[in-house]
């Protein structure tokens, strides 16, 4: 007697998750969903959204922390479809996700570097591919463990259009800078101890002397995630909401 009502209500769900959604305070409507593509001889999944409207779009590849392709990472990527953009947030740890710091650690560990980033470099070579997408308009941006992915995404990959890292390690080495083509904007935390400030001025100065183009700003009071909410003790709302248009801007003066 149930299953028939069952069936109905699953429709229902599947239908609402199909129609395209419209995010609070912006007018733009965007629809989800969930695609595979191909890494090597692997296959990826990733979460795309884009905005419900003609034509062809700017793109980002959304870099999740070390936590893995949760909620906030997905609601990252609706943001910039709101924004105009096709955003594809790329699941790097197949389908696994954590919700201790210490899964998370394991995970990220776990993580082979070289798998990453041809993970994410085939990540362009798809997004440049849909008909909805603007090829020569790709950005990358992470958080934590993704930023750090965003800007070897830009150390290895020439067709990226801009870089965007929040609080994630940095590169050192001359030849990986000289390599940096993409503009890079970054943000982060005066009070992060794993990302300290020191570190971020010698990367920012190091790329100035080198003729790249950066844009950091370190928040005072902020240590490490402080954009995301479910950083219960190292959330910090007004910073957040600031780097949050700063990525909005400069996309929209790289991309647009």
């Amino acid at each position: 007697m149930n299953r028939p009502r069952g069936l109905a209500l699953s429709a229902l769900f599947l239908l609402a998750c199909a129609l395209p959604a419209v995010l609070p305070g912006n007018s733009v409507p965007v629809k989800t969903d969930s695609v595979q593509y191909a890494s090597g001889t692997e296959t990826v999944t990733a979460y795309l959204a884009s905005p419900d409207s003609p034509g062809k779009h700017p793109a980002v590849i959304v870099i999740h922390e070390w936590w893995g392709l949760n909620d906030w990472a997905k609601e990252q990527a609706r943001k910039f479809a709101a924004e105009g953009y096709v955003a594809l947030a790329v699941d790097l740890y197949r389908g696994k996700q954590a919700t201790t710091p210490e899964v998370a650690h394991e995970l990220s560990r776990g993580l082979p570097p070289d798998r990453a980033l041809r993970d994410l470099q085939a990540a362009v070579s798809y997004l440049a591919a849909l008909p909805s997408v603007q090829p020569e308009r790709i950005a990358s941006a992470g958080w934590c463990m993704g930023g750090g992915y965003s800007i070897q995404l830009a150390v290895h990959e020439p067709r990226l259009a801009a870089c965007i890292v929040n609080y994630g390690p940095l590169p050192t080495e001359a030849a990986n800078l000289a390599a940096i083509k993409a503009p890079v904007l970054g943000n982060f935390g005066a009070d992060d101890r794993g990302i300290p400030p020191d570190a971020v001025r010698a990367f920012d100065a190091a790329m100035k002397a080198a003729g790249k183009s950066t844009d950091i700003k370190i928040y005072d009071g902020a240590g490490h995630a402080f954009e995301n909410p479910n950083n219960k003790d190292g959330y910090r709302a007004a910073a957040a909401e600031d780097a949050w248009q700063r990525m909005v801007a400069f996309l929209r003066a790289r991309l647009r």
